[in-house]
Protein backbone atom coordinates (compact mmCIF):
# COMPACT_ATOMS: atom_id res chain seq x y z
CA UNK A 1 0.00 0.00 0.00
CA UNK A 2 1.44 3.54 -0.72
CA UNK A 3 0.21 5.26 1.95
CA UNK A 4 0.28 4.44 5.89
CA UNK A 5 -1.86 2.39 7.61
CA UNK A 6 -3.90 4.32 10.41
CA UNK A 7 -5.84 2.52 13.19
CA UNK A 8 -7.73 4.35 15.81
CA UNK A 9 -8.73 2.03 18.65
CA UNK A 10 -11.36 3.59 20.66
CA UNK A 11 -12.17 1.96 24.35
CA UNK A 12 -12.69 3.46 27.94
CA UNK A 13 -10.58 -0.19 29.14
CA UNK A 14 -7.15 0.70 29.50
CA UNK A 15 -6.47 -2.83 29.10
CA UNK A 16 -8.38 -3.37 26.06
CA UNK A 17 -6.66 -0.78 23.90
CA UNK A 18 -3.27 -2.24 25.17
CA UNK A 19 -4.37 -5.49 24.11
CA UNK A 20 -5.41 -4.07 21.03
CA UNK A 21 -1.80 -2.18 20.49
CA UNK A 22 0.11 -5.79 21.03
CA UNK A 23 -2.18 -7.37 18.99
CA UNK A 24 -1.02 -5.56 15.78
CA UNK A 25 2.71 -5.16 17.22
CA UNK A 26 3.92 -7.33 14.48
CA UNK A 27 1.76 -5.20 11.37
CA UNK A 28 2.99 -2.11 9.36
CA UNK A 29 0.18 -0.30 11.27
CA UNK A 30 0.48 2.90 12.98
CA UNK A 31 -2.12 2.43 15.85
CA UNK A 32 -3.74 5.47 17.57
CA UNK A 33 -5.53 5.13 21.14
CA UNK A 34 -8.07 6.69 22.52
CA UNK A 35 -10.62 5.97 25.93
CA UNK A 36 -13.20 8.00 24.62
CA UNK A 37 -15.30 8.77 21.97
CA UNK A 38 -15.11 12.34 22.56
CA UNK A 39 -10.96 11.87 22.70
CA UNK A 40 -11.63 9.16 19.13
CA UNK A 41 -13.20 12.30 17.51
CA UNK A 42 -10.47 14.62 18.46
CA UNK A 43 -7.78 12.31 17.27
CA UNK A 44 -9.75 11.91 13.49
CA UNK A 45 -9.86 15.91 13.56
CA UNK A 46 -6.32 16.12 13.91
CA UNK A 47 -5.04 13.20 11.93
CA UNK A 48 -5.18 12.48 8.11
CA UNK A 49 -5.91 8.87 6.38
CA UNK A 50 -6.94 6.91 9.22
CA UNK A 51 -8.60 3.88 7.75
CA UNK A 52 -9.98 2.09 10.26
CA UNK A 53 -11.40 2.86 13.67
CA UNK A 54 -12.56 0.27 16.27
CA UNK A 55 -14.53 1.07 18.92
CA UNK A 56 -15.79 -0.47 21.87
CA UNK A 57 -19.70 -0.06 22.57
CA UNK A 58 -20.03 0.66 25.77
CA UNK A 59 -19.08 4.09 27.02
CA UNK A 60 -19.73 6.60 29.40
CA UNK A 61 -20.83 9.47 27.89
CA UNK A 62 -21.12 8.27 24.19
CA UNK A 63 -21.50 5.11 22.98
CA UNK A 64 -19.70 3.21 20.03
CA UNK A 65 -22.57 3.12 17.95
CA UNK A 66 -23.17 6.89 18.60
CA UNK A 67 -19.56 7.61 18.25
CA UNK A 68 -19.41 5.58 15.00
CA UNK A 69 -22.81 7.51 13.72
CA UNK A 70 -20.12 10.79 14.30
CA UNK A 71 -17.21 9.01 12.39
CA UNK A 72 -19.34 7.94 9.89
CA UNK A 73 -20.92 11.80 9.44
CA UNK A 74 -17.32 13.72 9.42
CA UNK A 75 -15.13 10.77 7.66
CA UNK A 76 -17.61 8.42 5.35
CA UNK A 77 -14.61 7.07 4.00
CA UNK A 78 -13.05 4.96 7.27
CA UNK A 79 -14.06 1.66 7.95
CA UNK A 80 -16.01 1.20 10.95
CA UNK A 81 -15.68 -1.29 13.17
CA UNK A 82 -17.69 -2.20 16.71
CA UNK A 83 -16.72 -4.35 19.53
CA UNK A 84 -19.24 -5.63 22.48
CA UNK A 85 -19.75 -8.01 24.49
CA UNK A 86 -23.79 -7.87 24.37
CA UNK A 87 -24.19 -9.72 20.44
CA UNK A 88 -27.88 -9.01 20.64
CA UNK A 89 -28.03 -4.86 21.58
CA UNK A 90 -30.88 -3.79 18.85
CA UNK A 91 -28.73 -0.44 18.27
CA UNK A 92 -25.99 -1.96 17.48
CA UNK A 93 -27.64 -4.31 14.69
CA UNK A 94 -29.64 -1.44 13.02
CA UNK A 95 -26.45 0.49 12.81
CA UNK A 96 -24.93 -2.36 10.81
CA UNK A 97 -28.18 -2.46 8.94
CA UNK A 98 -28.20 1.29 8.25
CA UNK A 99 -24.12 0.81 6.71
CA UNK A 100 -22.70 2.95 9.91
CA UNK A 101 -20.76 0.07 11.22
CA UNK A 102 -18.61 -2.23 8.55
CA UNK A 103 -18.86 -5.08 11.27
CA UNK A 104 -19.34 -6.25 14.85
CA UNK A 105 -16.65 -8.47 16.41
CA UNK A 106 -18.03 -9.89 19.87
CA UNK A 107 -15.77 -9.47 23.07
CA UNK A 108 -13.79 -11.78 23.77
CA UNK A 109 -11.95 -11.85 20.20
CA UNK A 110 -10.19 -14.27 18.97
CA UNK A 111 -6.94 -12.67 17.44
CA UNK A 112 -6.18 -14.56 14.82
CA UNK A 113 -10.13 -13.72 13.39
CA UNK A 114 -9.48 -10.64 14.32
CA UNK A 115 -6.42 -9.93 12.37
CA UNK A 116 -8.23 -11.43 9.51
CA UNK A 117 -11.06 -9.31 9.92
CA UNK A 118 -9.23 -6.20 10.02
CA UNK A 119 -7.02 -7.36 6.90
CA UNK A 120 -9.71 -7.88 5.12
CA UNK A 121 -11.59 -4.55 5.97
CA UNK A 122 -8.82 -2.62 5.24
CA UNK A 123 -8.56 -4.42 1.97
CA UNK A 124 -12.62 -2.96 1.27
CA UNK A 125 -11.39 0.38 2.42
CA UNK A 126 -8.77 0.31 -0.14
CA UNK A 127 -10.80 -1.01 -3.15
CA UNK A 128 -13.71 1.52 -2.37
CA UNK A 129 -10.76 3.95 -2.56
CA UNK A 130 -9.62 2.69 -5.59
CA UNK A 131 -13.41 2.62 -6.95
CA UNK A 132 -13.56 6.30 -5.82
CA UNK A 133 -10.87 7.38 -8.08
CA UNK A 134 -11.76 5.85 -11.38
CA UNK A 135 -15.28 6.95 -10.58
CA UNK A 136 -13.97 11.09 -10.34
CA UNK A 137 -11.24 9.75 -13.42
CA UNK A 138 -14.29 8.30 -15.14
CA UNK A 139 -16.28 11.65 -14.69
CA UNK A 140 -13.20 13.39 -15.38
CA UNK A 141 -13.01 11.63 -18.75
CA UNK A 142 -16.74 11.47 -19.54
CA UNK A 143 -16.06 16.04 -18.99
CA UNK A 144 -13.19 16.13 -21.17
CA UNK A 145 -15.37 13.72 -24.13
CA UNK A 146 -18.33 15.80 -23.78
CA UNK A 147 -16.30 18.84 -24.55
CA UNK A 148 -14.78 17.05 -27.35
CA UNK A 149 -17.76 16.30 -28.46
CA UNK A 150 -19.25 19.56 -28.72
CA UNK A 151 -15.78 21.16 -30.05
CA UNK A 152 -16.59 18.42 -32.73
CA UNK A 153 -19.47 19.34 -33.33
CA UNK A 154 -19.16 22.97 -33.71
CA UNK A 155 -16.11 22.11 -35.80
CA UNK A 156 -18.40 19.84 -38.14
CA UNK A 157 -21.07 22.72 -38.24
CA UNK A 158 -18.47 24.99 -39.20
CA UNK A 159 -17.27 22.49 -41.72
CA UNK A 160 -20.79 22.09 -43.15
CA UNK A 161 -20.93 26.30 -42.97
CA UNK A 162 -17.73 25.88 -45.18
CA UNK A 163 -18.99 23.85 -47.85
CA UNK A 164 -22.29 25.51 -48.04
CA UNK A 165 -20.11 28.86 -48.42
CA UNK A 166 -17.77 26.50 -51.05
CA UNK A 167 -20.79 25.55 -52.94
CA UNK A 168 -22.29 28.69 -53.13
CA UNK A 169 -18.54 30.02 -54.54
CA UNK A 170 -17.90 27.44 -56.56
CA UNK A 171 -21.21 28.61 -58.53
CA UNK A 172 -20.49 31.79 -58.45
CA UNK A 173 -17.02 31.22 -59.81
CA UNK A 174 -18.36 28.58 -62.31
CA UNK A 175 -21.07 31.26 -63.35
CA UNK A 176 -18.04 33.93 -63.85
CA UNK A 177 -16.17 31.62 -65.79
CA UNK A 178 -18.72 30.85 -68.09
CA UNK A 179 -19.39 34.32 -68.68
CA UNK A 180 -16.19 35.11 -69.18
CA UNK A 181 -15.70 32.04 -71.85
CA UNK A 182 -18.98 33.69 -73.60
CA UNK A 183 -17.33 37.32 -73.83
CA UNK A 184 -14.20 35.12 -75.05
CA UNK A 185 -15.91 33.65 -77.66
CA UNK A 186 -18.52 36.44 -78.56
CA UNK A 187 -15.08 38.57 -78.71
CA UNK A 188 -13.36 36.05 -80.73
CA UNK A 189 -16.01 35.60 -82.98
CA UNK A 190 -16.18 39.56 -83.59
CA UNK A 191 -12.77 39.68 -84.53
CA UNK A 192 -13.08 36.63 -87.25
CA UNK A 193 -15.80 38.49 -88.39
CA UNK A 194 -13.77 41.53 -89.01
CA UNK A 195 -12.66 42.78 -92.48
CA UNK A 196 -9.05 43.33 -91.62
CA UNK A 197 -6.28 40.87 -90.02
CA UNK A 198 -5.55 40.97 -86.46
CA UNK A 199 -2.50 39.58 -85.16
CA UNK A 200 -1.10 39.99 -81.71
CA UNK A 201 1.92 39.43 -80.09
CA UNK A 202 3.34 39.66 -76.37
CA UNK A 203 6.63 40.68 -75.14
CA UNK A 204 8.42 37.23 -75.90
CA UNK A 205 7.54 37.65 -79.67
CA UNK A 206 4.31 34.48 -79.21
CA UNK A 207 1.61 34.74 -81.48
CA UNK A 208 -1.21 35.17 -78.74
CA UNK A 209 -4.22 36.68 -80.94
CA UNK A 210 -4.88 35.53 -84.76
CA UNK A 211 -8.57 35.85 -86.00
CA UNK A 212 -9.45 34.40 -89.37
CA UNK A 213 -8.62 36.93 -91.81
CA UNK A 214 -5.21 37.24 -91.02
CA UNK A 215 -5.02 33.28 -90.75
CA UNK A 216 -6.06 33.38 -94.18
CA UNK A 217 -3.48 36.19 -95.01
CA UNK A 218 -0.57 35.20 -93.70
CA UNK A 219 -0.97 31.53 -93.10
CA UNK A 220 -3.30 30.46 -95.72
CA UNK A 221 -2.13 26.61 -95.69
CA UNK A 222 -2.16 26.15 -92.58
CA UNK A 223 -5.79 24.24 -90.64
CA UNK A 224 -5.55 26.17 -87.50
CA UNK A 225 -3.80 29.88 -86.65
CA UNK A 226 -0.39 29.07 -84.91
CA UNK A 227 -1.15 30.70 -81.52
CA UNK A 228 1.40 29.79 -79.22
CA UNK A 229 4.20 29.47 -82.15
CA UNK A 230 7.16 32.36 -81.65
CA UNK A 231 6.61 34.66 -84.35
CA UNK A 232 10.15 34.91 -85.71
CA UNK A 233 9.55 31.04 -86.43
CA UNK A 234 6.81 31.51 -88.90
CA UNK A 235 6.22 34.93 -89.71
CA UNK A 236 8.19 36.21 -93.13
CA UNK A 237 11.52 38.47 -92.29
CA UNK A 238 9.95 40.80 -93.93
CA UNK A 239 7.28 41.04 -91.40
CA UNK A 240 9.30 40.52 -88.68
CA UNK A 241 11.34 43.94 -90.13
CA UNK A 242 7.88 45.79 -89.56
CA UNK A 243 6.96 44.08 -86.10
CA UNK A 244 10.17 45.77 -84.86
CA UNK A 245 10.13 48.61 -86.07
CA UNK A 246 6.66 48.94 -84.54
CA UNK A 247 8.37 48.12 -81.38
CA UNK A 248 10.87 50.14 -81.50
CA UNK A 249 8.58 53.10 -81.95
CA UNK A 250 10.29 53.89 -85.10
CA UNK A 251 7.85 53.36 -87.39
CA UNK A 252 3.58 52.74 -87.22
CA UNK A 253 2.96 50.42 -89.85
CA UNK A 254 4.78 49.52 -93.40
CA UNK A 255 3.89 47.23 -96.06
CA UNK A 256 5.32 43.75 -97.68
CA UNK A 257 4.67 41.55 -100.85
CA UNK A 258 3.09 37.95 -100.74
CA UNK A 259 2.01 35.64 -103.45
CA UNK A 260 1.76 39.42 -105.67
CA UNK A 261 -0.47 40.64 -103.47
CA UNK A 262 1.12 44.22 -101.12
CA UNK A 263 0.13 43.33 -98.33
CA UNK A 264 -0.37 46.71 -95.62
CA UNK A 265 0.88 46.68 -91.88
CA UNK A 266 -0.37 48.74 -88.75
CA UNK A 267 0.60 48.27 -85.31
CA UNK A 268 0.22 49.43 -82.13
CA UNK A 269 2.06 48.44 -78.67
CA UNK A 270 -0.15 47.34 -75.85
CA UNK A 271 0.67 48.70 -72.43
CA UNK A 272 -0.65 48.03 -69.30
CA UNK A 273 0.02 50.50 -66.60
CA UNK A 274 2.41 51.84 -68.46
CA UNK A 275 4.49 48.35 -68.75
CA UNK A 276 4.42 47.14 -72.52
CA UNK A 277 2.91 43.95 -73.46
CA UNK A 278 2.84 43.37 -76.60
CA UNK A 279 2.35 44.69 -79.80
CA UNK A 280 -1.40 44.32 -81.87
CA UNK A 281 -0.95 44.20 -85.23
CA UNK A 282 -3.53 44.98 -87.99
CA UNK A 283 -3.21 43.60 -91.92
CA UNK A 284 -4.81 44.09 -95.06
CA UNK A 285 -4.23 43.37 -98.14
CA UNK A 286 -5.99 45.93 -99.81
CA UNK A 287 -6.02 50.44 -98.64
CA UNK A 288 -6.62 51.17 -95.15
Amino acid sequence: MDEPVKILCVDDERNVLKSLNRLFVDDDYEILLADSGAEGLEILAGEKGVQLVISDYRMPEMNGVDFLKKVCEGWPDTIRIVLSGYADTASIVAAINEGQIYKFIPKPWNDDELRLNIAKALETYHLAKQNRELTRELAIFNEKLHAANEELQAANEHLEELNNNLEQLVEERTAEIHFQVLVLRRGQHILDSLPIGVLGLDNDGMIVQCNEEAGDILFAGMNSPPVGMQAEDILRPELIEIITAIESKKEDGGSFQLDGKSIRIRGKLLRKNEEKEGVILVLNSGEF
